[in-house]
């Protein structure tokens, strides 16, 4: 059943119909929430409904905005696991530690989330070409759900994006273009062409679908630690969607009174210091960032000068009693290699941020030995070769094997 009553802007609290197509507000061109009727879901839908349905985000679709299901786009957005790392938290001095692997998702990345909520949303409306530019992982994302749904695509990247992201969104049949420019700079194209060329943006948080499919991650979370949340979750953020969407998740579930305690994640917005306007704004006590100067960083999904939802994460991470904070990008490879060679699991640039910050909140206090914390991978680390430094010693079979220097 349908439960969306409307779509609100998130700073001016304007009304919009949910039944139309909708970017940002009209009044102060900020991002729309979709908003839900609390009481008909609370009558209507019960955990006992989850039961049996099968282990992907459409487990959840009284809590999704897709009216028809006929009109969903799916690659089989499977639930992704909880993996306890007790290596790296007895490292860190620390109870339990968990990394959520979204590498497991279609296309690489926690990405597909937001896509299959968008291209289907999309589909719903009517929309036969879509738009987007990216840094990294959202535009193969858009591309294979575009692609999925028969929509012509189109995806405009930075020139140094990485090269496999490049390639993913030329294999899925997506109109690619590079741009000798930054992902903001990519953004204005989209926002300039959509008059001219006719698509949709699907841009971070320019359309109000994209976060609700990011919004699953706090469902699934919920429900895999059995309605109590974790006490801490760090986060890499670039434009902030998952961040965003997981503490809008975690207030609807509370207002449904699905939680067994009202005590909230503390959520902790993770940045390289190469790229980091949110934390650079919460130092300083802002709600809204300055665009960052001179961006760079090998975590391409955190390359985002100047997010469009500044005011949203700073908000979220404020009510947590959280922390926005930049760690030195000089970490990030030897973080990625840590991780997993300790536990398997090969981690994306942007988490690496995560556990470089991880230090540095237990000396400040802002994590306890006791509490439960949970790190997302938001993707895998091979659609990253470029982070990945290996120089590997060569055997040479013309010559005799030295064993003693195999060791």
């Amino acid at each position: 059943m349908h439960f969306v009553s409307h779509l609100e802007c998130a700073l001016c609290g304007q009304h919009y119909n949910a039944s139309t197509v909708q970017n940002l507000c009209g009044a102060c061109q900020r991002p729309l929430w979709v908003r839900y009727d609390i009481e008909g879901l609370k009558k209507k839908f019960s955990k006992r409904a989850l039961f049996g349905r099968p282990p992907t985000i459409w487990r959840y679709l009284e809590l999704l905005p897709v009216q028809d299901t006929s009109n969903i786009v799916s690659l089989t957005e499977t639930i992704t696991p909880i993996l306890e790392v007790g290596r790296i938290a007895a490292a860190f001095g620390l109870d339990h530690l968990y990394v959520k692997d979204e590498s497991r998702l279609p296309t690489g990345s926690f990405k597909a989330r937001g896509m299959a909520l968008a291209i289907s949303k999309a589909k719903e409306l009517g929309i036969t070409k879509v738009a987007v530019p990216t840094a990294g992982n959202a535009g193969g994302a858009m591309a294979a759900y575009a692609a999925r749904a028969g929509m012509e695509a189109f995806v405009f990247m930075p020139e140094d994006t990485p090269a496999i992201n490049q390639k993913e969104c030329h294999l899925a049949g997506a109109k690619t273009f590079l741009v000798n420019g930054l992902i903001t700079d990519c953004g204005r194209i989209v926002g300039e062409g959509k008059k001219t060329k006719g698509w949709f943006d699907v841009s971070t948080l320019k359309e109000p679908y994209r976060i609700e499919g990011k919004k699953t991650m706090g469902l699934e979370l919920a429900e895999q630690f059995e309605w109590k949340l974790p006490d801490v979750i760090l986060y890499p953020t670039g434009g902030g969607t998952g961040l965003i969407g997981m503490w809008k998740a975690f207030g609807e579930l509370e207002a449904m009174g699905w939680l067994k305690s009202s005590k909230k994640p503390k959520m902790i917005s993770c940045q390289s210091d190469g790229c980091a306007p949110i934390a650079t704004a919460f130092a300083k006590g802002e709600r809204f960032a300055k665009p960052f100067e001179n961006a760079a960083t090998i975590a391409s999904g955190l390359r985002v000068p100047a997010a469009v939802g500044d005011f949203m994460i700073l908000d979220a991470v404020r009510a947590s009693g959280g922390v926005a904070l930049a760690t030195p990008e000089s970490e990030i490879p030897g973080w990625m290699r840590r991780v997993c060679a300790a536990e398997g699991i090969a981690i994306c640039p942007e988490t690496a941020v995560c556990f470089s910050a991880l230090q540095r909140l237990i000396d400040d206090g802002v994590i306890r030995r006791s509490d439960r914390i949970l790190i997302f991978n938001t993707g895998a680390a091979q659609k990253y070769p470029e982070a990945i430094a290996a120089d590997l010693p060569r055997i040479d079979l013309s010559k005799p094997i030295d064993w003693g220097a195999i060791c």
